[in-house]
């Protein structure tokens, strides 16, 4: 909505090594859900590029393959999310009834066709609230030199657009969930789009999204323990219609979420 694009990245590295990586990817403004994976042998994270910019050109991306101890780097964009950012597992799951949860979804946005021209004011507004989704009207005008009236205008216009949502990032273990990992599936061109859709309705699952690459679909999954993820991949995960092959990463640590600040 706003002319980026969103890049999967996985960077493989030898173990000593992954702690810092991590750390040092993390401290990047274009970088989220930066976790160690695969039992600490590589990092994961969100990359945020310009639209019309290739993955090489990315300032972290471009750097990767030339950072020391670093063994491979593979950038896989995301083309079409099946769920997440504006939908949550807590919505899908509960513990809130599906009352509750529309008293509390704000109106459908409408259709964004096109990128979203943002201006200074606009991205303070943006910066802000990354760091902080509680701040008021009053910090916001702040941070904007817009007055509150403003503030309170645009804001509707951009969640209205859909180019604005917001989210709460819980920690899986709270409800349960102890074991979580990465799902890399390759599936069939034609049956794409249904086992995407079929992958979204999941309880498992927090993300899904087709990407390029040579796995063309992507989910990040919790369950409550490894036997749990077993029975998950060999039932629901193996009956996905057109599913070639599936590779399981499973996730060591969270370093970084969807907010700019380090955890």
């Amino acid at each position: 909505a706003v002319g980026r694009q969103l890049w999967l990245v996985r960077v493989r590295c030898v173990p000593e090594a992954v702690e810092g990586l991590a750390r040092a990817l993390a401290k990047r403004a274009e970088t989220s859900w930066v976790q160690i994976a695969s039992g600490g042998a590589e990092v994961l994270c969100m990359v945020q590029t310009v639209t019309d910019t290739s993955a090489a050109e990315s300032t972290v991306l471009s750097r990767l393959p030339r950072t020391p101890r670093v063994t491979g780097v593979s950038a896989h964009r995301v083309l079409h999310p099946f769920f997440g950012g504006s939908e949550s597992p807590l919505t899908k799951n509960g513990p809130l009834t599906a009352e509750q949860c529309a008293q509390l979804s704000p109106p459908a946005a409408k259709r964004v066709t096109g990128p979203v021209e943002l201006t200074a004011e606009d991205n303070a507004l943006l910066e802000t609230l990354a760091l902080d989704g509680r701040a008021g009207f009053r910090s916001l005008a702040w941070a904007t030199g817009w007055s509150q009236t403003t503030v309170r205008r645009r804001l509707a216009e951009l969640r209205s657009g859909g180019v604005v949502y917001f989210d709460v990032d819980v920690d899986p273990a709270l409800l349960g969930s102890w074991t979580s990992a990465g799902l890399w599936l390759a599936v069939a061109p034609g049956e794409l789009a249904a086992a995407g859709e079929a992958l979204a309705e999941h309880p498992q699952v927090s993300f899904a999204a087709a990407t390029t690459g040579v796995s063309n679909l992507y989910a990040s999954v919790q369950c409550p323990t490894g036997t749990a993820l077993y029975e998950y991949l060999t039932g629901p995960v193996a009956a996905l219609p057109g599913l070639l092959s599936v590779e399981t990463a499973p996730s060591m640590r969270v370093v970084k979420g969807a907010s700019p600040i380090v955890g």
